[in-house]
């Protein structure tokens, strides 16, 4: 049997066509009640990346979310809303900042549900995840439709790393720092967690320098759900103009054998995915060519293609962020700003990540530009 996965047009976060193209999304693929049982204990997982409000595209849309949450009161579920955003240093401290201007806990305090933290974890494997995943009997996952510097596309199987307590992701980006190393830690994240569900908010998308400030906004138009992330993030691979297999967690969790990456195992849902005319998406600055390689040829060069990070110093503020959340502590502050030690730098992208002003930008080495990459 093929894993379904729907796509429906919704042309923006008007509450009514949201509610409206989210519920066709999912009773496209058989219903809430088909993956979430009812008077269950639901924790439902958006995208909380920063401290930014809904128009700047960084984060799961809070009328998504509302949708979702009105979908799971219908069949009496006990809701839990929460995530581990991308603050790393003062994590509980500042999640509050992160839940109000994400629209979250107005939201919460509108539909009646509880705003959970993930200050409580759980040892998993090599990483800790939140015990709000021990307290719920389902989770659905709600994440942003965005490119990624260090994973290239950020949807379903990336989302779930916020689950990961506290500033363990650091440590997690330190220990995993390449690439394909990163993606199998993404992959036992999602097959441990596996959400019931989820649903894509992609009708503001992010191409470029994603997932943070850095990216670029477009309008996608589009929501989409599926019980499988495999699916759903090749699904969103082929809309962004690239291949499934380019995505390395996709790769990766194929390889487990944990969903499926090929269309003629996945039936597409409303829309007809050759009828959407998406333009192919503009891929981060380190986008993944050097992965397409022959692997021989990547091993040579590998010292020799870098992509480094570095600040605009006439739009940072100073805030510090990229200090907290450098794994390697890479980055200081001197006299004249922020400075980057790039014998240290791994190149996982956090500093960009994290940055609320777009202030940092990503640096290709010589070689690199001369071979195309």
């Amino acid at each position: 049997m093929k894993t379904q996965v729907s796509i429906v047009k919704c042309r923006d976060y008007q509450p009514d066509l949201v509610e409206a193209g989210v519920r066709q999304a999912v009773d496209l693929v058989g219903g809430v009640s088909n993956f979430i049982k009812p008077r269950s204990k639901v924790l439902v997982k958006p995208n909380l990346l920063m401290a930014k409000e809904p128009e700047f595209g960084i984060t799961t849309h809070p009328e998504v979310v509302r949708a979702t949450v009105r979908l799971l009161k219908e069949i009496d579920c006990k809701i839990f809303l929460g995530d581990g955003p991308s603050v790393w240093g003062n994590q509980i401290e500042n999640v509050d900042e992160v839940y109000e201007r994400t629209g979250m806990a107005g939201l919460c305090r509108q539909e009646g549900i509880e705003l959970v933290k993930f200050d409580k974890r759980r040892m998993r494997k090599n990483f800790p995840l939140t015990t709000w995943l021990d307290e719920c009997d389902h989770l659905v996952n709600i994440p942003k439709f965005k490119t990624h510097e260090f994973t290239l596309l950020t949807a379903g199987i990336k989302n779930l790393f916020g689950l990961v307590s506290g500033t363990y992701k650091t440590e997690l980006h330190k220990n995993y720092f390449e690439k394909a190393d990163f993606a199998r830690i993404l992959v036992d994240i999602y097959q441990e967690t596996r959400p019931a569900l989820t649903i894509v908010d992609a009708i503001l998308a992010m191409e470029g320098d994603g997932p943070g400030t850095g990216g670029r906004l477009r309008k996608a138009d589009l929501s989409l759900a599926s019980p499988d992330c495999v699916a759903l993030d090749s699904v969103l691979a082929l809309l962004m103009g690239i291949k499934p297999l380019d995505v390395l967690s996709t790769r990766e969790a194929v390889s487990r054998g944990l969903g499926a990456s090929s269309m003629d195992a996945i039936a597409i849902k409303g829309e007809n995915l050759s009828g959407i005319g998406l333009k192919p998406f503009l891929l981060p600055s380190s986008s993944p060519q050097r992965e397409l390689l022959p692997r021989p040829l990547v091993k040579i060069l590998k010292k020799m293609v870098r992509y480094v990070p570095y600040v605009q110093h006439q739009i940072c503020i100073r805030c510090a962020a990229c200090i907290k959340s450098c794994p390697q502590k890479a980055i200081s502050m001197k006299n004249e700003g922020i400075v980057f030690d790039h014998r240290k730098c791994i190149a996982c992208f956090c500093c960009q990540e994290v940055c609320p002003e777009a202030a940092i930008k990503i640096k290709k080495s010589l070689l690199a530009k001369m071979i195309g990459l």
